[in-house]
């Protein structure tokens, strides 16, 4: 029976191998969304930020939503303000649109974001007097 388990077991393997050798390798496109404003850091370094975004932003969520803290550290709207591009006509361009900063990596990872179901994609746009 032992030996009937391990061939079953080879067989699929083997079996699995062609699809998974068909597989696009993620390291081979990484992706290049736009960079951040000039002049702006960002809260911690590139790494951390790839890896541990989602968590601080889940974080702050919590934060803002039972004990009423807005603007943390992790606040969503700071990072749409200082992601955000803008198209040649001067107009903020979705962070979660195609190639954009958002979009790019969550699409490299197939991951969709739910974020955007309720926050705003783009900074508020600037009136002539400078506040938004």
């Amino acid at each position: 029976m032992a030996v009937a388990m391990r061939v079953l077991a080879i067989l699929l393997c083997l079996l699995a191998l062609p699809s998974l050798l068909a597989l696009p390798s993620l390291a081979a496109d990484p992706p290049n969304p736009p960079p951040a404003k000039a002049g702006t850091t960002c809260i911690d370094a590139p790494a951390v930020m790839r890896r541990d975004h989602p968590g601080m932003l889940m974080h702050q969520r919590d934060d803002t939503l039972r004990l009423g803290i807005r603007g943390g550290k992790a606040s969503l709207k700071d990072c749409v303000a200082c992601h955000a591009t803008t198209a040649a006509d001067g107009t903020p361009v979705p962070v979660n649109a195609p190639g954009q900063f958002c979009q790019a990596c969550h699409a490299y990872a197939a991951v969709q974001p739910d974020c955007f179901e309720c926050h705003a994609t783009t900074p508020p746009l600037k009136t002539a007097g400078g506040a938004p």
